[in-house]
């Protein structure tokens, strides 16, 4: 796909690395055909990067993805918010990040464990049809290792992101994008390119404005 291809060409260090982005990609085009919802987690940097990632899918990104609401909503509503929510309203990849639910996480850390952060949600809310994208520097975050670990034997398909080592994550996860680095900020600051390809990339296909 044109999107990824070019993704190589501004940042020629990634080709090492072009194999599992374009799996990676495929991974997701397959999810959302059928209906599946993605997840994303990490810590840190890498928690607001999900974020990042969940502002990219659930919205417009290079597109402004205008939608039609049905005839049934329509009726629905009043005349005002009908016209107004069908010309704002843009359309949506559902993907939620695991980092942001504060009172459960809270809870888990106090009650639990803080390990179980993100697996207790994919167990409440993961399907076979879903996909997880596991966010790590090192490759060796336990919460988000356990993630990964409970969505495959869910049978969610599971996409890391990780630093050139991959760590413990990189053997979880059916697809594992390890970037030519080992250092944090480097590995982080390839992170933001290549998961913008791929918004760009999902979108690409499934909108067609």
């Amino acid at each position: 796909m044109e999107i990824l291809k070019k993704l190589i060409v501004d940042y020629p260090q990634l080709s090492v690395c072009e194999r599992q982005i374009n799996a990676a990609f495929t991974a997701l085009h397959e999810t959302i055909s059928i209906g599946g919802r993605l997840y994303v987690c990490g810590n840190g940097g890498s928690a607001a990067d999900c974020q990042h990632i969940v502002g990219e899918m659930m919205k417009g990104f290079l597109k402004k993805r205008p939608v039609t609401l049905s005839p049934e909503i329509m009726q629905k509503l009043s005349d005002d918010t009908a016209n107004f929510l069908s010309s704002k309203l843009q359309g949506a990849i559902p993907c939620h990040s695991l980092t942001t639910e504060t009172a459960l996480i809270t809870a888990l850390c106090n009650d639990v464990s803080a390990d179980i952060m993100f697996a207790q949600q994919i167990f409440g809310y993961g399907k076979p049809d879903d996909c997880l994208i596991c966010i790590s520097t090192s490759g060796n975050a336990t919460n988000v290792c356990l993630a990964a670990e409970l969505a495959s034997a869910m049978d969610i398909r599971t996409i890391a992101m990780t630093g050139q080592d991959g760590g413990k994550l990189a053997k979880l996860c059916h697809v594992s994008i390890q970037v030519p680095s080992d250092i944090t900020m480097k590995i982080q600051e390839y992170h933001l390119p290549i998961y913008h390809a791929l918004c760009a990339a999902i979108e690409e296909v499934f909108f067609v404005n």
